[in-house]
């Protein structure tokens, strides 16, 4: 008689039927392994910034005393060796706690799927600077095309640019427009980028400067830096459509940047507690400015008073 073909019925295996609940979770549970930092590679085009601040002062002293407690997630490479996929910032804290190691999950990834992961995962901080968002969004958004069928580890079809824009919109918690805006602004020339992370060119006028060419950002720079001034929203516009008519010559730069803008007007600001010491109660908070202006005036004549007095 013929020897039946073994059939897998797909149950729970002999020796998990013996397990109790508690035993079944810990076996279900990642594998961490510890990986020598001298084996990992970063991230090809990692958009997310490690930076060097009182934070990662924090991260690194936490590591000294307690250790890593999250283990990062690695994917390995064809060569042998691993590509870190979450966890940049626990590794270089590791690195500056001199730590040899670093306990790691490893997963089996694709390219698509790991650069997937890799900004899901850093989305999570609690401050993103925008053109960490640009490029992460355009990193993500170019994985899901090459997909085809699949805009993130399920099934989905992508049908067109807008549709993908949509659909990572959905995915992060943005709008399409949002979307197409921050990957604009990996057009930006770095100099201009790094304004927009430092809150100096706002993001709305960076979308729009975005469309000059290379040569007009530059140019567009050095006006900035003579002029102490960046560009409006309404400027920018200006900016976009003299560029898009061919006519964004420096000197038209010069000239729109030299404009005034009421919130670039010279302001003064004080806080309020050094100034209410010398404030009245009686005096009502609408009032303020008034009184200070008064005490100033009168602080100016008896100055005035002194010096024709010293005079005699």
């Amino acid at each position: 008689m013929s020897r039946k073909k073994d059939i897998d019925l797909d149950l729970t295996g002999f020796a998990e039927l013996f397990m109790n609940d508690e035993g079944r979770a810990e076996s279900r549970l990642p594998r961490i392994y510890d990986i020598p930092l001298s084996e990992i590679d970063d991230f090809p085009n990692h958009p997310f910034k490690v930076k060097m601040d009182e934070d990662m002062n924090q991260l690194v002293q936490s590591v000294k005393e307690r250790g890593i407690i999250t283990p990062v997630t690695l994917r390995q490479k064809e060569d042998g060796r691993y590509e870190i996929v979450s966890g940049h910032r626990r590794r270089k804290a590791c690195e500056l706690a001199g730590l040899e190691r670093v306990p790691a999950e490893i997963k089996e990834l694709s390219r698509d799927e790991a650069i997937i992961l890799m900004v899901e995962s850093n989305l999570q901080r609690s401050i993103i600077l925008p053109s960490e968002k640009a490029f992460s969004y355009k990193m993500r958004l170019e994985a899901m095309k090459r997909q085809g069928q699949r805009t993130d580890l399920t099934s989905t079809p992508v049908v067109s640019k807008s549709r993908s824009n949509e659909e990572l919109g959905e995915q992060i918690g943005e709008s399409r427009e949002q979307v197409r805006r921050y990957i604009r602004l990996t057009e930006l020339i770095p100099e201009l980028l790094d304004m927009v992370d430092e809150n100096k060119i706002a993001f709305r006028p960076a979308v729009e400067l975005s469309y000059l060419t290379e040569t007009e950002q530059h140019n567009l720079l050095n006006s900035i830096s003579y002029n102490d001034a960046t560009p409006s929203l309404p400027q920018a516009i200006r900016l976009k459509e003299f560029s898009k008519a061919g006519k964004l010559s420096a000197e038209v730069i010069e000239a729109i940047l030299g404009e005034e803008k009421p919130n670039q007007k010279e302001k003064i600001s004080f806080k309020a507690e050094r100034l209410r010491p010398y404030i009245p109660s009686t005096v009502p908070l609408e009032k303020t400015e008034d009184y200070i202006i008064k005490a100033l005036e009168y602080y100016q004549r008896a100055r005035e008073r002194q010096k024709r007095e010293q005079a005699r």
